[in-house]
C-alpha cells in the first residue's frame, strides 16, 4: 500500500511528464479496491463495473492536475468512482430504462421470501437506497473511517451515520 508520500509523488511525475508508468502504479495500487467497490455499487455487475473504472481511470489520469492532495488519493478516486456511478444512474433514469435493480428497489425482495430462501449480500444491498448502500459498502466492506465516507459522498459527517443506522434498519428486516 503506498503511502501519502509515494502517492504524490507518483502524481507529480504524471502531471509533469505524462509518465504514463507512473499511472499505471497508481491504476495497480487502486485497481482492485476500486473495481470491489463498484462490482458493490452495481450489485454484481461485472460489465458495467468495467465499464465505470475504466471511465474513473480515464477523469483521474485527465484531471490529476487539478487533485489538490488535500484528502488521500483514494478518497479523490472513490468520489470521481461514485460519480460516475451516479451519473450512470441519473443518465439510466432520464432515458427511462430499466434500472436493473440498482436503485432502491424495496419492492423487489420480500423480507418473507428472502428468510425462506439464503440471504446474501446482494439481496441485502438491494434494498438500499443508493447513498445507504454506498456508506455501507465503504464502511463494512472497505473498513472506511465515517470521515473518509463523508468525504467520498460529500455530505457531512452525521448525514452518513443517519445513512449506516438506516441501512441496518432496513437490513435487520431480512433476517
Amino acid at each position: 500500500m503506498l503511502n501519502k508520500w509515494e502517492e504524490l509523488r507518483l502524481i507529480a511525475r504524471c502531471v509533469a511528464g505524462d509518465d504514463r508508468q507512473a499511472f499505471g502504479q497508481l491504476v495497480e495500487e487502486y485497481n482492485d479496491g476500486l473495481r470491489r467497490f463498484l462490482l458493490n455499487l452495481t450489485l454484481g455487475d461485472a460489465s458495467l463495473t468495467d465499464d465505470l473504472a475504466q471511465e474513473t481511470f480515464i477523469k483521474v489520469y485527465l484531471s490529476l492536475r487539478s487533485y489538490q492532495g488535500i484528502a488521500r488519493f483514494r478518497t479523490w478516486l472513490y468520489r470521481i468512482a461514485y460519480n460516475e456511478f451516479y451519473m450512470y444512474m441519473r443518465r439510466r433514469r432520464e432515458t427511462g430504462e430499466d434500472e436493473r435493480g440498482y436503485g432502491n428497489v424495496a419492492d423487489t425482495v420480500s423480507p418473507y421470501d428472502a428468510r425462506d430462501a439464503s440471504i446474501d449480500v446482494q439481496q441485502c444491498l438491494k434494498i438500499l437506497s443508493e447513498p445507504e448502500r454506498t456508506a455501507v459498502l465503504l464502511f463494512y466492506l472497505d473498513d472506511r473511517p465515517i470521515k473518509e465516507i463523508s468525504a467520498i459522498m460529500q455530505m457531512p459527517q452525521g448525514t452518513v451515520k443517519s445513512h449506516l443506522s438506516r441501512a441496518k434498519a432496513k437490513m435487520a428486516t431480512m433476517f
